[in-house]
């Protein structure tokens, strides 16, 4: 028996013997001879109980004495021995040598990149240039940014709670209702993004070009437009899936007209997303809608708009930050216009391991070489309740 079941055990009795007492006294208030004996032994048992727990808790303080390292741990980092290379694999410097040597056409030095041949042809960046594109992707793509984004291997599946239990009032005796919860799924898939850039032989061949750095902000820029345009109003197929789509978040609140928005709107649109999510919660939406709503007044004649006294901050609206992006839909007839909620409710999987192909015979009679930039990505929204839209009256 543990500890804590001896203590469970000895609060019962406790229990127990009060309800005893308060049963069986008489009208004197004192119990009779056989009622006090059974009390006496209940006292007895509860005194043995109270010894066994504090010999089991002198037992617990023993052991996790002993349990005490003996000796101070080791925290210092040691020294790298010679001969031996600090980092191994697509991390190493003589893999990023190498993957330079191979983007301007040269013979390779180390023979290393056969550990990051990619099935499809071309050779996995090296780490710190996949770190580069994504980071610049997150300076790109608004969305990216403000969503929570995850690294796969493969598919995967996300259990998703869709109906919690409900409790009842039950009587006295009566049987209990029962009510359980229901789980759907949703699953993050790998969606293919290439991109295709051809450089002249004569800058390959200028050592001051640093193509290396050339390549990854050019297809972090590529990347970052084909990606938040998808992230906003993907249709799912052979790409990701928009918020702004009929399988995004969830229409909130639906404009009187379909070229307009109104201040209450926007009041009712922030109300419709639950309180649990309005803590972390944002605004995204288009420039030109942004112009619209920046005129917008209060009834005391102050605009709604509160622009950013902070360099770097984003301005806010009805004390929220306020976000753009070019590919969410204007005020249109019934289009699906403003955003508002916790974006880390649209969850983004990258699949590890992007990948560069140098093309030396396509483009060779124009004196230049081709790369091509793989990756592969899906993005979708979890919980639609955590993301509330604007829609517009339709037509």
């Amino acid at each position: 028996m543990t500890i804590t079941e001896m203590r469970n055990k000895r609060a019962k009795l406790w229990n127990t013997m009060e309800g005893f007492l308060d049963t069986h006294r008489n009208n004197m208030g004192v119990l009779s001879a056989e009622d006090d004996a059974t009390y006496s032994k209940m006292e007895s048992d509860l005194d043995s109980m109270t010894n066994e727990i504090k010999r089991m808790e002198r037992r617990e303080a023993i052991e996790a004495e002993l349990n005490k390292p003996v000796n101070t741990p080791i925290t210092e980092t040691p020294e790298k021995s010679a001969g031996l290379t600090e980092k191994v694999g697509r991390a190493s410097d003589a893999y990023k040598e190498d993957f330079d040597r191979h983007l301007r056409g040269k013979a390779l030095v180390h023979n290393v990149l056969s550990e990051g041949t990619d099935a499809d042809g071309g050779y996995l960046v090296p780490e710190e240039f996949e770190r580069d594109i994504v980071t610049a992707l997150e300076e790109e793509n608004v969305v990216r940014s403000l969503a929570k984004v995850i690294t796969t291997q493969h598919e995967r599946k996300i259990p998703v709670a869709t109906g919690h239990s409900t409790a009842q009032w039950t009587a006295e005796n009566a049987a209990y209702t029962e009510s359980n919860p229901t789980f759907g799924q949703k699953q993050i898939d790998a969606f293919k993004l290439t991109d295709l850039c051809r450089v002249s032989v004569e800058l390959l061949q200028d050592s001051a070009f640093d193509v290396e750095d050339y390549l990854m902000k050019e297809f972090a820029r590529a990347f970052g437009i084909a990606e938040e345009q998808a992230f906003c109003v993907g249709t799912g197929t052979n790409q990701p899936t928009g918020i702004f789509t009929a399988n995004g978040g969830t229409v909130g609140v639906t404009a009187v007209a379909n070229n307009a928005i109104t201040a209450d709107e926007l009041i009712s649109l922030v109300y419709a997303l639950k309180s649990p999510y309005r803590r972390n919660a944002k605004f995204l939406m288009n420039d030109a809608t942004i112009s619209a709503i920046r005129k917008l007044k209060d009834q005391n004649g102050a605009y709604l708009w509160q622009p950013s006294v902070q360099a770097g901050q984003p301005d806010r609206l009805l004390g929220y930050e306020i976000f753009t992006s070019p590919y969410v839909p204007t005020m249109a007839a019934g289009a699906l216009t403003v955003a508002f909620g916790d974006f880390k409710n649209y969850w983004i999987g990258d699949r590890s391991g992007r990948t560069v192909q140098r093309l030396n015979e396509l483009y060779a009679t124009n004196g230049q070489i081709g790369y091509v930039a793989t990756e592969r990505v899906d993005g979708k929204v979890i919980l639609p309740e955590g993301i509330q839209l604007l829609k517009m009256k339709a037509a």
